[in-house]
């Protein structure tokens, strides 16, 4: 039984590739606990007088069919709608890194963890 790839929509185009529902929910997760900073340090930030602190960047990998690594700074973004992570998508023949959407991203893996 073939499975259904992951397709990731980006600025200029897609990616799709194959990745368990098993590292799809993992990653759900690690975007999710980023979306919560990213609302804290927002929260944080728009009380008078407050300064956010420095939170950790997320750096979310995976290993199957392909290598998959997402980074995000949240300590460069004023809310989850505006944050961008970087996508690094490489197998033995080709390196895909580029930079989309958090929301984006999170939209792409809601849809793919219904169809599985």
């Amino acid at each position: 039984m073939a499975s259904i790839p992951l397709r990731l929509n980006l600025g200029d185009g897609s990616v799709a590739f194959s990745f368990s529902p098993e590292a799809a929910r993992d990653l759900h997760k690690a975007l999710n606990d980023l979306i919560n900073q990213l609302k804290a340090i927002a929260l944080e930030g728009s009380k008078p007088g407050n300064k956010p602190k420095p939170q950790k960047p997320i750096e979310y990998q995976h290993t199957g069919d392909v290598f998959l690594e997402i980074f995000c700074n949240p300590n460069i973004w004023p809310s989850p709608f505006a944050a961008k992570v970087l996508i690094t998508i490489r197998d033995e023949r080709i390196r895909l890194s580029t930079e989309a959407e958090l929301t984006r991203i999170l939209d792409d893996l809601n849809q793919y963890l219904e169809q599985v």
